[in-house]
């Protein structure tokens, strides 16, 4: 980049986990980052699932440049080996990394992206179009300003652009209308949202941890209020992916999450459906919801709910980036080189690599999407590996390519191998009787996974 250039910050869109782990990283190779968050405050996505208790402990859900930072400021870090909720990881590290003097003038709230370009370029151009800077135009207070960046990190994550309930990726029929009986993926069903769910039924569609979180939290309010009727639905023929391996997962409360699922089932806590895409949603007397599909055999699904939790994960955002290049697998809408890696299809069990620069890299350079962005609508990113992404790119903006290609992140295993799945699921099936069920998602067999009580990272969404 030429001198000119060198000098404009690099911005950071959003400041969530791993938007704020990019501008640590950037400090310490002497770059200038400049973080634009469009919630009022840092970790605005993650404070909407705050009750939410993760299932990584804090030893890896911390990045060690931001670290570094907050410990020069005295701060006491948490036990490593406990579970932090998503308040705790917004109260206890975020905002104090946020407030420490080496990034509180460095990040500005309340200001939504609204697009990146090129200066003075549209995305056609390409003569004279390398090493020019990035204009990156923001709204704050209804005011719009036009901020030129060196290079561009997309942190934005998916939290607010949920996968719709219908099949084929669209809307089904009604839904919009619905928008009064549904939810998002993680209500705060024992706490604030309880009055919604006590006494009433509910339908729960998806089959990713944000899934299974909710339906045990509303088997605990069952427990608890007489009258609680849990339905889950799922696209897929068994749910065995979801269930896990129990205590052979490298992290044990994932492992409880999924035995514990499987539990509540087995018991009758909550109906389980199976192989049921849902077609209609209406309004029915009484204030409830109609849900119509089709299930096994194409027979007709006919339900009368309360509340429908919507956990069918997310996708990205990409319309602020459609003046910049990028190049995105097809499919899973994630940068092209990553997209095998990540693939749900072929990768079932925390078999992700960790992975940096080289493979998050796009036509025009210095552009990144990092975070749970970057997987497109693949499912279940974790944390740390958003965090050994933005060190990587860091290296690489700063020249250190040797640091940008080495791998420094090791993650706890899933203990779920894709090896022996298909047997686990046909045995799921075998076993499961007359249910019939859908999931949604990206093409709802593979629940893309949105911020749950996993070692995810949903840096704010509203960054974009």
């Amino acid at each position: 980049m030429d001198g000119t250039t060198s000098q404009l910050p690099v911005v950071v869109i959003g400041a969530g986990p791993v938007g704020l782990a990019a501008a640590a990283q950037l400090l310490e190779r002497g770059l200038e980052p400049l973080v634009l968050e469009a919630g009022g405050e840092v970790g605005t996505a993650v404070r909407a699932w705050g009750h939410v208790r993760l299932f990584s402990p804090w030893e890896y859900d911390v990045d060690a440049a931001a670290v570094r930072l907050l410990d020069a400021q005295g701060w006491e870090s948490p036990d490593r080996d406990a579970l932090p909720t998503g308040a705790d990881l917004v109260d206890a590290y975020l905002a104090p990394l946020a407030a420490t003097p080496q990034l509180a003038g460095r990040i500005r709230t309340g200001t939504r992206v609204q697009a990146v370009s090129r200066q003075g370029v549209d995305k056609t151009r390409t003569v004279g179009r390398e090493g020019r800077p990035y204009l990156v135009r923001t709204v704050r207070e209804g005011r719009v300003e036009d901020v030129l960046a060196r290079a561009v990190l997309d942190a934005s994550g998916t939290w607010g652009r949920p996968n719709p309930l219908g099949a084929a990726g669209l809307p089904a029929v009604g839904e919009e209308q619905a928008r009064a009986w549904l939810t998002g993926p993680l209500p705060d069903v024992l706490g604030g949202d309880r009055a919604r769910f006590a006494g009433r039924h509910t339908l729960v569609v998806g089959t990713g941890h944000s899934a299974a979180t909710t339906l045990l939290a509303l088997v605990r309010l069952r427990e608890e209020e007489p009258g609680t009727e849990v339905t889950w639905v799922i696209r897929g023929r068994s749910p065995a992916r979801l269930y896990g391996a129990g205590d052979a997962d490298g992290l044990p409360a994932r492992g409880l999450l999924g035995s514990s699922l499987r539990a509540a089932v087995a018991d009758g806590a909550v109906t389980l459906l199976r192989e049921v895409t849902i077609s209609a949603l209406t309004p029915a007397p009484g204030g409830r919801l109609a849900v119509a599909g089709t299930g096994r055999d194409s027979a007709a699904v006919h339900l009368l709910v309360d509340s429908v939790v919507g956990a069918t994960g997310f996708r990205p955002d990409l319309d602020v980036l459609r003046e910049v290049r990028l190049d995105l697998d097809p499919g899973l809408e994630a940068p092209a080189a990553l997209a095998p890696l990540i693939d749900p299809d072929f990768h079932l069990c925390g078999t992700v690599p960790p992975h940096g620069a080289d493979l998050l890299a796009h036509p025009d350079e210095g552009l990144y999407v990092v975070g749970t962005k970057s997987y497109g609508r693949a499912p279940t990113f974790l944390l740390a590996t958003g965090y050994e992404q933005v060190r990587s790119v860091a290296a690489a903006l700063a020249g250190d390519t040797a640091a940008a290609a080495r791998v420094e992140l090791a993650l706890p295993g899933t203990g779920v191998c894709s090896t022996d799945l298909g047997d686990r699921e046909a045995a799921e099936v075998a076993g499961c009787g007359t249910g019939v069920g859908f999931a949604t998602g990206s093409e709802h067999g593979r629940s893309a996974e949105g911020p749950a009580p996993a070692l995810v990272a949903s840096s704010s969404s509203s960054g974009g």
